[in-house]
């Protein structure tokens, strides 16, 4: 049996530029950010962030899950909510949408050949609530499902119980990359014949504990302006804005979507992955890692560098981070003369760690079905390093036929994830 066609049938998004696909795209098109002035809940932090991608309508701040509140017209069960993690509604909510976006019923769900790979950094808040409760208390004043609720993978233990998954499933962690990992994977396993359908879902906590560690790193910006904050290759560029929020994809086999009468969003022609082997926290200067993926991608889809027409770039914002991308783009495809359109969605989005790339993903996704190619915001004077690539500042009214999307971890972990429009 030769390789199954891989095709994205659900999406459900809670982020900070709107709680589902219709608002996403919306905010994508008027190229509306999702940033709000950020001050930490303790007071007693000495900080210098101004803004966050704050996900509007839910309230997960309070150490006690009873206190959460979601906005109508969702509801999750307490049973449900008191094993989550702050990002828990959010996944779950997405999960939901996706569910139904692709018309899916409970025995399409719930079978062997229907699998879940999800990406979460976890959660420090709750790490550090029940460490200090352990502590101060013993172990046996800890609540229950603390661990579950807290450590990588708490997306996994929760929604493949939560929704009865019974194929494939795993939490993949290798920060800003892991949900390009999930899909990659996932590709896998259905091109494989393995599973029929899979789940992926990410998600990431905003507070105190998720937001602030990266300000240690320098890598957060400290603009309150939004415009200047998150303004991935401009020369003025700074650090990123720091978001949180769920999203999820349903990926499933050709055989799948003839059987059903699905309608596609898109599909996953391939992926590609590689390492810089180079520094911990910072991209190799000449991206040799993302020239990889890309070329690796290429090959996984048997399509020519000048068939792409788009690139969703990873660029954070960061100096480095974009530096790095647009030479890496520049050797796949400036230097062979194609210049595909470039931008970058985390200007308006914010960016989510192991969120990221599950969110890009199905933003490439939407923009292929709903017929435009997203630009990138807040470029007033774009950066001479990227010149010969085609960074486009406003959102066009076509859509492109072949698209990548890229995402880069830390430890130097490149993915590159190929789309078509269908």
């Amino acid at each position: 049996m030769g390789l199954q066609r891989v095709f994205v049938t659900g999406i459900g998004i809670v982020s900070s530029i709107g709680n589902d696909a219709p608002a996403v795209v919306g905010s994508l098109r008027a190229l509306k950010h999702g940033f709000e002035p950020f001050a930490p809940q303790n007071a007693k932090i000495p900080s210098d962030v101004k803004l966050a991608g704050t996900v509007k309508g839910f309230d997960v701040s309070s150490p006690d899950f009873e206190d959460w509140t979601l906005p109508a017209p969702y509801r999750i069960r307490r049973d449900v909510m008191r094993s989550l993690p702050p990002h828990g509604p959010y996944v779950h909510v997405a999960m939901s949408q996706a569910i139904e976006s692709a018309g899916l019923e409970e025995p399409d769900i719930s079978n062997l050949d229907t699998g879940m790979y999800t990406s979460s950094g976890g959660s420090t808040r709750l790490i550090h609530q029940n460490t200090t409760r352990l502590h101060q208390m013993g172990p046996m004043r800890c609540p229950p499902t603390g661990i579950v609720a807290s450590i990588a993978g708490t997306l996994s233990f929760n929604l493949v119980a939560q929704f009865k998954i019974r194929g494939n499933s795993c939490g993949f962690s290798s920060a800003c990359a892991s949900s390009g990992h999930a899909i990659g994977f996932a590709y896998d396993d259905i091109a494989l014949g393995r599973q029929k359908r899979m789940f992926v879902a990410a998600g990431e906590d905003l507070n105190d504990e998720s937001l602030l560690p990266f300000a240690g790193m320098r890598a957060l910006s400290l603009e309150g302006d939004p415009q200047r904050a998150s303004c991935p290759f401009d020369k003025s560029r700074n650090g990123f804005v720091s978001t949180g929020g769920g999203a999820v994809l349903i990926l499933e086999s050709e055989e799948e979507v003839l059987r059903r009468g699905a309608r596609p969003y898109a599909e996953l022609l391939g992926w590609g992955q590689a390492s810089d082997g180079h520094n911990v926290a910072m991209s190799h200067p000449e991206g040799v890692g993302l020239v990889a993926a890309m070329q690796r991608a290429l090959r996984s889809a048997s399509l020519d560098a000048g068939e792409v027409e788009y690139i969703n770039a990873h660029a954070t914002s960061t100096l480095v981070g974009d530096l790095s991308e647009g030479r890496a783009i520049r050797e796949v495809f400036a230097k062979q003369g194609h210049v595909p359109k470039v931008s970058s969605t985390k200007a308006l989005t914010g960016h989510g760690l192991s969120l990221a790339s599950a969110l890009e993903a199905s933003i490439v996704s939407l923009s292929m079905k709903e017929g435009f190619t997203p630009g990138s915001a807040h470029i007033r004077d774009l950066d001479p390093e990227f010149e010969g690539v085609n960074v486009i500042r406003e959102t066009l009214s076509e859509a492109p036929k072949i698209a990548l999307s890229n995402s880069s971890g830390f430890g130097g972990a490149n993915v590159s994830l190929v789309f078509k429009q269908v």
